[in-house]
């Protein structure tokens, strides 16, 4: 098997950061590099005051300290973290195109592609590559072309080792995780590969809990995890709008049909509508890939938890208006937290920012206070959402 002495993460957020301190901690044999293009990103990890981390997660902080400038280092020189590196992980942002074919749907792979052509262009040695962003199915495919017909006559093994991190709970799922899913080619090439990556999770994971797959099956099971799980959300909160309209409590149901060890109490508290980076993005992308193999009831189906998670963002809004008599205009209605959950300063499609909005346009004034997102982040969300509204009205 491999020996593994060195890490790169390419992308330090709210993934590849939590990850590779965990791994850092876990792995103190192994030097591992997290780079990224954003100098800012890069100064802020290596900040002396550990307050001041881009990313907040409860637990974080006291690991980053423990590790960096030890084994953990954070940097803007990619070249340098890819060439020394003997696994390199790929943690970019890969958000929903809002341009072109598959446009609100499909996943925009851009910096997938410049991220492997980037390390095809780098490496001089054998590297073994891994997808820890969230992708598409046969991502790992394209990946392979390009590495493979313009690199330097290196040899790259391509694994997809997809997170299922909660934030808010990040560190305790990385060290407690419930399972480490590793996908890869069915070769002895592929099988030494993964076997390398599952060294490293076996260092404080049970092997059992180290789950080997082809690389497909491996990109397919993110997708439908959050799928699964955003269904659970949006079924019970279409239920809290038939129990608004009857005598019944929500949660008083949602207790009881949790009780039911086939069905369990997780993911049925009824709230505004999930958030996050992941779920509303993987759902699209599991709709967008049924379309494309003609499996139109298959996407209409998953395209429904995404239509209910709409209406109960507008619900809320639509309630707080007719509850202030109709009119809101003047009225100050304030905010108590941004982020998309407690315990994260992770703004990505929070329901704060399109009830905001949808309250905004009935000219009330709003405060919003969330004690680990600054104003500047408040008001781009809310930019960033207009600019959004103004490309649909323009029809660009």
């Amino acid at each position: 098997m491999k020996t593994i002495r060195e890490i790169c993460c390419i992308g330090a957020g709210y993934v590849g950061g939590p990850t590779m301190a965990v791994i850092a901690k876990m792995c103190p044999e192994i030097r591992v590099t997290v780079v990224d293009i954003n100098p800012d990103r890069i100064a802020k990890w290596n900040d002396e005051d550990l307050d001041k981390l881009p990313v907040y997660e409860p637990g974080l902080a006291e690991i980053v300290g423990e590790t960096r400038g030890k084994n953990l280092f954070f940097s803007t020189d990619v070249d340098g973290g890819i060439d020394r590196a003997d696994i390199i992980f790929i943690s970019v942002n890969t958000p929903t195109k809002t341009y072109g074919k598959g446009k609100g749907q499909a996943a925009d792979l851009k910096n997938i592609e410049l991220c492997a052509r980037n390390i095809a262009r780098v490496a001089k040695e054998d590297k073994i590559v891994v997808e820890k962003s969230t992708l598409p199915v046969r991502t790992a495919e394209a990946l392979k072309s390009i590495l493979h017909n313009t690199g330097n006559g290196v040899k790259f093994e391509i694994l997809s080792n997809p997170e299922f991190l909660a934030e808010g709970t990040a560190i305790e799922d990385l060290l407690h995780a419930d399972r480490v899913l590793i996908g890869g080619d069915e070769t002895p090439s592929g099988q030494t590969a993964k076997d390398a990556l599952s060294s490293i999770y076996e260092h404080w994971l049970p092997k059992e809990r180290v789950l080997q797959t082809n690389v497909w099956s491996s990109e397919l099971s993110k997708l439908v995890a959050n799928a699964f799980l955003a269904q659970r959300v949006s079924s019970i909160n279409s239920i809290s709008a038939l129990c608004e309209r009857t005598d019944a409590n929500v949660d008083e149901v949602s207790r009881a049909i949790g009780f039911d060890s086939r069905i369990g109490p997780k993911f049925l508290k009824s709230s505004v509508g999930f958030g996050g980076s992941c779920f509303q993005k993987d759902i699209l992308n599991l709709v967008y890939i049924a379309k494309s193999f003609g499996l139109q009831e298959v996407s209409e189906y998953w395209e429904q938890v995404i239509i209910m998670n709409d209406y109960q963002k507008r619900r809320f809004a639509d309630n707080i208006v007719s509850t202030l008599y109709n009119t809101i205009s003047g009225k100050k209605i304030v905010f108590y937290g941004w982020a998309f959950k407690k315990d994260t300063n992770d703004t990505r499609e929070s329901a704060a920012i399109y009830v905001a909005d949808a309250l905004l346009d009935e000219n009330a004034h709003l405060v919003v206070y969330d004690p680990k997102v600054p104003a500047d982040q408040i008001y781009a969300d809310l930019d960033y959402l207009a600019l959004v509204h103004r490309k649909t009205i323009e029809g660009y």
